[in-house]
């Protein structure tokens, strides 16, 4: 009996490494993205002495917006889609939080808010509805509807205009029991882990890998796919309309024109180690991927480059990735 319980205390090392093991080999390219971002803050250091908390803070306000474009992004591409609408998106919800804040007290602010969020959500839902409804590829429906709703933004506000209230401003601009803790990155990660971690562990989310990953083999498993393609970009929706508040925010206005977000976003999730073809990734992986881009466009002006060739570099970095995810795949399948 003492033999059989020194070799169970034995085992749980073993068991315990084989455990982390796992977990590195399963979480390799978030792994990897993470030194990288280290890697080049330093290069960042190494290129700019000076750079040091107050500029950290911010990348993390410019960089915002586009996690939670990426974070929207991940989502439905995760659910076997694609979302080319949430750049305006996020110019409309942008833009209504900004014309509905304009002259209003602080405390009118907090049910502009809440109505921005549904407004996102609801639009996000219209996406889905449509794509569901139409069984027109993704792609399609969805670039049909961004200039649908970049015309709204327009007609909500025909210039950059508008107001953000103060305390809405406050909740990015400073830092959190250090300096080197932006509270933008803070408000990112709260906010992405009360919508995430719930969903991620829900018979939703479990759908939503399912649908992502093989799509007939749900249905016949009893997952209902409409409802659930609609769920994604629904919660697609709610980041969009989080990374417009979040740019109300950084500006203090609306600003009618949908930025490079869609792009931005793509780029992100190809970097973040989300499959294309869904049914595969995470969250962190994109979010790194976004700070991994901000920092290298920021190197790229430090170093006097001109700022058309970070569109390039962005462009080579999507195909370099894109091809070694292939190829990765296809080792997989021969194996």
């Amino acid at each position: 009996m003492t033999a059989a319980a020194g070799t169970v205390q034995g085992s749980a090392p073993g068991r315990t490494g084989g455990t982390v093991a796992r977990v590195v080999r399963r979480n390799a390219w978030t792994f990897g993205l993470a030194a990288l971002l280290l890697v080049l803050f330093l290069v960042t250091r190494a290129i700019k002495p000076t750079y040091g908390a107050a500029e950290l803070r911010s990348l993390a306000i410019g960089a915002l917006p586009i996690a939670f474009a990426a974070v929207g992004q991940a989502i439905v591409v995760i659910s076997g889609g694609i979302d080319l609408s949430i750049g305006s998106l996020l110019a409309l919800t942008n833009v209504t939080a900004a014309a509905l804040m304009a002259g209003g007290s602080e405390e009118s602010a907090v049910p502009v808010v809440l109505f921005v969020l549904f407004l996102g959500l609801f639009l996000g839902a219209v996406n889905g509805l449509l794509v569901v409804a139409s069984r027109v590829p993704d792609i399609i429906v969805t670039l049909a509807l961004s200039f649908v709703w970049a015309g709204a933004a327009l007609l909500v506000l025909k210039s950059p205009g508008g107001g953000t209230a103060q305390w809405l401003k406050g909740l990015i601009d400073g830092t959190i029991g250090s300096e080197w803790i932006p509270e933008a990155l803070v408000l990112l990660v709260v906010s992405v882990a009360l919508v995430w971690l719930p969903l991620r562990r829900s018979r939703l989310g479990l759908s939503m890998y399912a649908v992502g990953s093989d799509r007939l083999a749900a249905f016949r498993s009893g997952v209902a796919v409409a409802p659930t393609k609609v769920a994604a970009y629904a919660v697609t929706g709610l980041f969009a309309a989080m990374g417009g508040l979040s740019l109300s925010m950084s500006t203090g206005i609306g600003t009618p024109v949908p930025g490079p977000y869609t792009l931005l976003s793509v780029a992100a999730i190809v970097l973040g180690g989300v499959s294309l073809v869904g049914g595969r990734g995470g969250l962190l992986g994109p979010i790194l991927a976004v700070f991994v881009l901000a920092l290298i466009r920021a190197d790229l002006t430090f170093l006097n480059v001109d700022p058309n060739f970070t569109t390039v570099v962005q462009g080579v970095i999507m195909v370099v990735v894109v091809m070694v995810g292939a190829f990765a795949t296809l080792r997989r399948r021969t194996a």
